[in-house]
């Protein structure tokens, strides 16, 4: 695992944790790569039925695998404003993540939880972390 210095989670105003940065990040940087816990597709409905559905990324080159980020990777936030983006590196089992703008000492790193900075698609919770309704990504 690979991260810039000054990255530290703490209590977000979004919901739970996130993780925020000490250090000013440039546009274009690369925050950190997480590698990650594969979770074959026999095993995917079982996270529906847990805690962990709320931190898995879809996976593989069909998307129908799941998986769990290590380092900080499955406790960023989501924003429809988002100021970083993941990218999958299926390759290495690695998510890596970006910054798509300056971002402040103090502030808060968050990606849009679609992959895509600019989606508007709903998600399975509300602006307050409620969670409304259960998706199944996988058919």
């Amino acid at each position: 695992m690979q991260r810039i210095e000054g990255l530290f989670v703490m209590k977000s105003e979004i919901a739970g944790r996130g993780v925020f940065t000490a250090e000013k990040i440039h546009k274009g940087d690369l925050i950190e790569i997480c590698p990650v816990i594969i979770i074959p597709r026999s095993e995917v409905d079982t996270i529906h039925q847990t805690e962990l559905h709320d931190y898995y990324f879809v996976w593989g080159e069909n998307n129908q695998e799941a998986a769990i980020a290590l380092g900080f990777g499955s406790i960023y936030n989501h924003s429809y404003n988002p100021n970083a983006e993941f990218i999958l590196d299926l390759a290495n089992s690695n998510i890596d993540f970006y910054s798509i703008q300056d971002i402040e000492p103090g502030t808060e790193i968050t990606v849009n939880y679609h992959g895509d900075p600019e989606c508007l698609d709903d998600l399975w919770f509300d602006h307050h972390g409620n969670r409304v309704k259960r998706i199944k990504p996988f058919g």
